[in-house]
C-alpha cells in the first residue's frame, strides 16, 4: 500500500489537540490507496483513503478537502469536496441541508479512515497533457470565514494515448548458391634465388646458397605430390636476369638458366615432359622499378624512375642510369640487382571434389583451402541459419575467397542477420552488382535507418524479386510508423 504524507498547517487558536500550539498547528494526514483512473464510462475518477483520526476541531470550525485536476495550460476541474466539521458546524449543515451529499460530510474526531471516491466527466484536454491532481485544503472558522488554504500535489496522471509502436524491419535473408567448380584448380607460387657462375648457364646445386633455394621449389612440389587428394597439372618456371650487361646476352642467360633449372627438376621426378613449362624475362625492369619506388631515401629517385619509365631500349636505359647517376647505380648494382636474378615458379594442381558433408566438415577443420565455395555452401545448408556453425561456414568462405562476389554476398547476409552492420558493409563493398548484392545493400540501408535509400533500391528490384517486394512493403510501414511516432512525441 502506498501512503502519502499530506501536511497541513492550520493557523488559529480554535484548532485543538495535544500536539498543537495555541496559535498554530501542524496536521499530518496520511493518504493511502490513491488512484486516478479513466473509467469505461469516460469519466475521471479519484479514490483515496484519508486518515482523519488526527483532525480535532473546535465545534464551530471545519476543514474542507477538495481534489482538483489541472494541466499546464490552465485547464482545471474540481471534484466534490469532503467536509470534516466540528460538532456545532456539523449539525448546522445537517439542519440547513447545504451539503450536496451527506456522505461528503463527516464529523471531526468521530472517525478514523475516510474513504473518498468521486468522478467528473472526462474532458478532451485530459488526454493532451499530463494531469496534476492536487488536494486543496481549506480551514474555515466561525460564519464560514476562511482561515487558511493549502494546495498539495498528490499525483500526476498521464492519459495521453501511447506512442504508436514502431514496426520492425524484418527482411528475408537468403544465401546465394555458388556455381560448382568443374575442376578445382589450386596453385602454389614462390621465388628461388639461384646463383649461376658469371655468364654461365649450367646449374651447380652446391654453389653458394643454391641448395636451400632449390629446396624451396622441391618442397612445394612434394607438398602436392604427397597429397592423395591432389594431382599436379602443370609446373611453370620463369627465369629473370638483371638489367646490367647487354640485352642479347641477358636473353641467352635468362633462357638458358631457366631451361637448366627445369631439366634439373624434371630429373628428380617422373613427370610427363608436358607438365613442366618454362618462360623467361631477359631483364627484370619491373622488379627494379618496384624497389626504386619503395626506397624513398634513394638519391635522384624521381629522375631514375623517369629513365626506367622512358621509351629507351634496355641497353641505353641501363647505361643512362649508370653514367648519369653513378653513385646510385653502384648501390643498385650491389644491393638490388642480385635479387633481380631469380626464378619464379608456379605449381598448379587439381583437388578432387568432395560430396559427402561429413567429409567436407573434416576437410574444413584441417585443410579448408581444398574446399570450393559450392562445397562449403553444401555444408552450410546442413546447419540452422541461427547457429554459430552456419555463420562460421559462410564467413570462412568469404575469407578463403575474399574477392568472390557470391562469397561476399552470403557473408553480408549472415552479418546483417546478426545486426553487425560495420562488418556487413565491408562484405557488401566486394559483393558485385548482382540482384542479390543490391538487395542486401537495400537491407543494409533499411537497418541503418536510411529508409528512403532502401525504398529506392527495393522499388527497382521488386518487379522481379519477391524478397525485395516484401521488403519494400515492410520498410514503407517502418518509415510510416517512425514518422507517426515522432509526430506523437512532438505533440506530447
Amino acid at each position: 500500500m502506498k501512503t502519502l504524507r499530506y501536511i497541513l498547517v492550520l493557523c488559529g487558536a480554535a484548532v485543538t489537540g495535544a500536539a498543537f500550539a495555541q496559535t498554530s498547528a501542524s496536521l499530518e494526514l496520511p493518504v493511502s490507496d490513491l488512484s486516478v483512473t479513466r473509467s469505461a464510462t469516460d469519466s475521471l475518477k479519484v479514490a483515496m483513503n484519508i486518515d482523519a483520526s488526527a483532525v480535532k476541531l473546535s465545534s464551530s470550525r471545519e476543514v474542507i478537502f477538495t481534489p482538483v485536476a489541472s494541466d499546464s495550460l490552465g485547464n482545471e476541474v474540481r471534484f466534490p469536496s469532503l467536509y470534516l466539521a466540528g460538532r456545532d458546524r456539523y449539525y448546522l449543515h445537517l439542519r440547513e441541508n447545504d451539503i450536496e451529499s451527506s456522505d461528503r460530510m463527516q464529523r471531526a474526531g468521530k472517525l478514523g479512515v475516510v474513504a473518498y471516491s468521486s468522478a467528473v466527466p472526462f474532458s478532451e484536454w485530459m488526454e493532451q497533457n499530463p494531469v496534476d491532481v492536487k488536494l486543496v485544503t481549506d480551514l474555515r472558522g466561525c460564519s464560514c470565514a476562511p482561515v487558511e488554504s493549502i494546495d498539495t500535489l498528490i499525483t500526476t496522471a498521464d492519459f495521453r494515448p501511447p506512442l504508436p509502436e514502431i514496426m520492425e524491419f524484418a527482411p528475408t535473408f537468403i544465401t546465394m548458391t555458388p556455381v560448382a567448380e568443374v575442376v578445382k584448380t589450386r596453385e602454389l607460387k614462390g621465388s628461388a634465388f639461384i646463383d649461376f657462375p658469371v655468364n654461365r648457364t649450367e646449374l651447380k646445386p652446391d654453389y653458394r646458397n643454391n641448395r636451400a633455394e632449390i629446396e624451396k621449389i622441391l618442397k612445394s612440389i612434394d607438398f602436392v605430390v604427397n597429397d592423395p587428394e591432389a594431382q599436379i597439372s602443370s609446373i611453370t618456371i620463369k627465369g629473370y636476369a638483371s638489367p646490367e650487361g647487354s640485352y642479347s646476352n641477358n636473353v641467352r642467360l635468362a633462357k638458358g638458366r631457366t631451361a637448366t633449372l627445369a631439366d634439373y627438376v624434371q630429373s628428380l621426378y617422373s613427370f610427363d615432359p608436358s607438365v613442366i613449362a618454362t618462360a623467361y624475362e631477359p631483364e627484370d625492369w619491373e622488379g627494379l622499378r618496384n624497389y626504386v619506388v619503395s626506397d624513398t631515401t634513394l638519391g635522384n629517385r624521381e629522375k631514375i624512375l623517369a629513365i626506367i619509365d622512358s621509351n629507351l631500349a634496355p641497353d641505353p636505359k641501363d647505361n643512362k642510369i649508370r653514367y648519369t647517376y653513378p653513385k646510385q647505380y653502384k648501390f643498385l648494382l650491389e644491393n638490388v640487382y642480385p635479387a633481380l636474378r631469380h626464378s619464379d615458379y608456379k605449381i598448379q594442381y587439381i583437388i578432387r571434389t568432395f560430396t559427402d558433408v561429413n567429409e567436407i566438415a573434416r576437410v574444413m577443420r584441417t585443410e579448408p583451402n581444398k574446399l570450393s565455395l559450392n562445397e562449403l555452401y553444401l555444408l552450410g545448408q546442413t546447419y540452422d541459419p541461427a547457429s554459430p556453425e552456419y555463420q562460421e561456414v559462410f564467413e570462412l568462405a568469404a575469407a578463403l575467397y575474399p574477392t568472390d562476389p557470391v562469397a561476399n554476398v552470403n557473408a553480408a547476409a549472415i552479418t546483417l542477420r546478426r545486426g553487425e552492420l560495420d562488418r556487413a558493409v565491408r562484405y557488401l563493398e566486394k559483393s558485385g552488382d548482382s540482384e542479390e548484392a543490391r538487395y542486401y545493400r537495400g537491407v543494409y540501408k533499411g537497418m541503418s535507418g536510411d529508409y528512403d535509400g532502401a525504398i529506392a533500391i527495393f522499388e527497382q528490384l521488386a518487379p522481379t524479386n519477391a524478397a525485395a517486394a516484401a521488403a519494400l512493403e515492410n520498410i514503407k510501414g517502418v518509415k510510416n510508423s517512425v514518422e507517426l511516432n515522432l509526430t506523437s512525441k512532438s505533440n506530447k
